[in-house]
């Protein structure tokens, strides 16, 4: 499906989304800060939300992003009432204060979420960063108080530095299929454990990302920078990719794929990491260049 991003802006792009095969599309983020800055924003947001709706049978999901508790919890409740068929919570936050510690940047989420639980009836699908101390465990918790899904990982754009003045240089990059291995890691590791579905984000841009994706144990696999550089039509690339590698190899369903490859299907689950850490470095000492010597 298509991932949070600004295809949403142009209908005939949405519709051939559908047209190409997509299950479902998430809606650009909405920013709390931006709402304020521009108080025209969540009506327009609100209007397009409105207009994809009446024009296509996908679910449509909207995303986002607050800075308060008060903020959450009155555009969560504005989008479950225009017609949202869930919502992206986007837990887009950096934290870089030293004297808050790990466990109350913890509970910041969850406290948001018991809360959004509470008022709104449509599902919540919590997007995360891969940033927090003890995902697994934050994960289970987000699933005892009802969170419907888990989406890995939030992508945070990192500043460059421009040495001639001093400052923060930002620049959008798309991701590739490089940052995909941390993603295929933590579904992996999640898959099986919790109620909640999994759907991956980040790093996916051929077919056969998205097949490791779902057996990692994605029960959803979302595009961004594969569709922003080649639109529609990359989506039912990768899709139709996706469905010839499954018949290659015998799987009658995307269910039977799910979970396939991940780490509760480990033989070995506890040496799992630290025994793939020694063959990696084991299997790099062998291959030493010239020049090291001996």
């Amino acid at each position: 499906m298509p991932g949070a991003s600004p295809l949403d802006g142009d209908l005939d792009t949405v519709l051939r989304l559908e047209d190409g095969g997509a299950s479902a599309l998430v809606m650009r983020s909405l920013f709390e800060e931006d709402i304020e800055r521009a108080a025209p924003t969540t009506g327009e947001y609100l209007e397009r939300l409105l207009r994809i709706k009446r024009r296509v049978a996908m679910p449509v999901i909207a995303s986002l992003n607050g800075t308060t508790a008060a903020g959450w919890l009155k555009y969560a409740a504005l989008f479950e009432r225009a017609g949202a068929d869930a919502l992206e919570l986007n837990f887009y936050h950096v934290a870089t204060d030293a004297r808050e510690d790990a466990a109350a940047v913890e509970h910041r989420v969850l406290d948001i979420v018991a809360v959004l639980k509470e008022s709104v009836r449509v599902p919540l699908a919590v997007k995360l960063s891969p940033f927090y101390s003890a995902l697994p465990h934050l994960a289970v918790q987000l699933d005892r108080i009802g969170a419907d899904g888990l989406v890995l990982f939030n992508r945070f754009y990192q500043p460059d530095i421009d040495p001639e003045r001093c400052e923060p240089s930002m620049q959008l990059q798309y991701s590739d299929s490089s940052e995909l291995p941390m993603r295929l890691r933590w579904i992996s590791i999640l898959s099986g454990r919790m109620r909640a579905s999994l759907a991956l984000t980040g790093g996916v841009h051929e077919p056969i990302d998205a097949v490791k994706a779902v057996l990692a144990g994605a029960n959803a696999v979302q595009l961004v920078s594969a569709l922003m550089k080649g639109g529609p039509k990359r989506l039912t690339a990768i899709r139709d990719g996706f469905v010839r590698w499954a018949d290659e190899h015998g799987y009658p369903s995307v269910g039977a794929m799910c979970g396939a490859a991940s780490l509760i299907q480990c033989a070995n689950p506890e040496g799992f990491e630290r025994g793939n850490y020694q063959e990696l470095l084991q299997a790099a000492q062998q291959r030493r260049p010239a020049w090291s010597g001996h």
